[in-house]
């Protein structure tokens, strides 16, 4: 388990990422973490946006059941 520190920056609350925490997450300084909440309560942190993966699985959709009328639209 990695444990992340709270601290104050600014007028708000901040979490501190130690260096593992960055590695794992793959993020730099300036990056945006997302907290999605699970089904059982808990909150789970991610570099991935959740909506961006919604819009991209509809796009998808989209593009495989009207395929023959993209190519047309692309013209």
């Amino acid at each position: 388990m990695l444990a992340v520190k709270v601290t104050t920056v600014g007028g708000s609350e901040g979490l501190i990422l130690n260096k593992e925490v960055r590695r794992i997450l793959n993020v730099h300084k300036g990056d945006t973490l997302y907290l999605t909440e699970a089904p059982d309560g808990a909150m789970r942190i991610t570099p991935y946006n959740p909506e961006f993966e919604r819009q991209m699985a509809l796009a998808e959709s989209i593009m495989h059941d009207d395929r023959e009328i993209l190519p047309v639209l692309a013209k």
